[in-house]
Formats: structure tokens, sequence, C-alpha cells
């Protein structure tokens, strides 16, 4: 979330131009859901800028909005770090994975079941969703995606995880306040650091194969 359309559309933009870096520099096909990310991350951005654009309502894009926000990233987050992590790895990230499929169950349902509506509140856009046991639903998908990144065993996930954390507690502080939201700007860092993950991992990747060969 961005304080304008304006606002999210040059950030999505941004960042999405990042994800297509990221991307073309992939070099193992484990890592690619996680390059992926930023791309995700930048369309979610363009959505919400249609979103201010028609000035909130309970259209197309507000439900699309909902549906990358919650049960897609969810997902998306740790079956991503299970894939980029080493085989060795992989039972640290189960619990966030299964945590996210749950959770992402019951919010797709949800939405599906439920009018999901977007409110203009200022700078802030607010979503009114209806989700069942909120506080269950929250803790949940912090783990799937937080806790993913925290438990990954890669530096540079640790500290991706340690951003989202920070981050998500002062724009749910500021958006509560309804003066600014600041999301986009958590999204664009974000997506810096996975950019770095990349070009280092790709560089890893060139010196075990030269090593082989």
């Amino acid at each position: 979330m961005c304080w304008s359309a304006t606002a999210d559309l040059v950030a999505g933009s941004a960042i999405a131009g990042v994800g297509v870096a990221c991307v073309a520099r992939v070099r193992r096909i484990g890592d690619l859901p996680l390059a992926a990310l930023p791309l995700l991350l930048g369309a979610h951005q363009l959505v919400e800028a249609r979103v201010w654009q028609l000035g909130g309502g309970t259209g197309p894009a507000t439900v699309a909005w909902a549906v990358i926000a919650f049960p897609l990233l969810a997902v998306w987050v740790p079956v991503a770090v299970m894939c980029a992590v080493p085989r060795r790895d992989r039972r640290r990230p189960a619990v966030p994975l299964v945590a996210g499929v749950l959770t992402a169950a019951v919010m797709a349902y949800t939405i599906a079941t439920h009018t999901v509506r977007a409110e203009i509140r200022g700078h802030t856009v607010g979503y009114v969703i209806g989700l069942p046991h909120g506080e269950v639903l929250v803790a949940g998908y912090l783990l799937a995606t937080v806790g993913a990144f925290l438990l990954s065993g890669d530096d540079w996930l640790r500290v991706l995880g340690l951003l989202a954390a920070v981050g998500a507690l002062v724009c749910w502080a500021l958006w509560r306040l309804e003066f600014v939201s600041t999301w986009c700007a958590v999204a664009a860092v974000s997506s810096v650091v996975v950019f770095g993950w990349v070009v280092r991992r790709a560089r890893t990747g060139t010196r075990c194969h030269a090593e082989t060969v």
C-alpha cells in the first residue's frame, strides 16, 4: 500500500522492474519463485493504484488486491523459501509452509464467499474482508511469511525476514493512525534485498560450476 495512486503506480513499476532484473539473473530453477517475488509485489502495487483511481469499492481490482495480499503470499513465500534452500535445510521452513497453506485456505474461502470492500481513508486504503478469528489468521500469516525467511538458514533471507517484520509493524501503526501507508517503501527495500540475494546466488553458482569443471 502506498499513500496515493501515483505513488503506487511509480513504486509498483520500479519494484516490478527489479523483479524482471532478478528473474533475468537466476541460474537455478529452484531460485525462480523467490526471484519472482518482487514481480508479484510490484503487480500488487499496480493493482492498488487502480483501487485508488476507482475510489475504493468492491470491484475486481479490490478482490485481486486481497487475493495477492493474503492467500497467495501466505503460500508463495514459504514455497519459494523451500525451493531456494538446500534439501538438508527444508525441514525448518516446513512449519511456516503448513501454516501458510492452512491460513491461505481460510482466507481464500472468506474472500470467495464474502464481499471485499476497499475504503479510501485519508492517505491510506482500508480493506474490509471480514476474516474470522482475525488474530489467529494474522499469527498464521506472519509465521508463513516472516517465519519462513527467519527459519531459512540463509543470512540474506533472515535479513529479509527482519525487514518484513519491522516493516509490517511500522506500517500497521501508521495505517491505524490513518496517517500514511508506507508498505510500498518496505516492498521496494525488500525487492532490493532479493536482488542482492539473486546476484550472490548467481556468483556462487558460477564459482561452484567452475570448480566442478
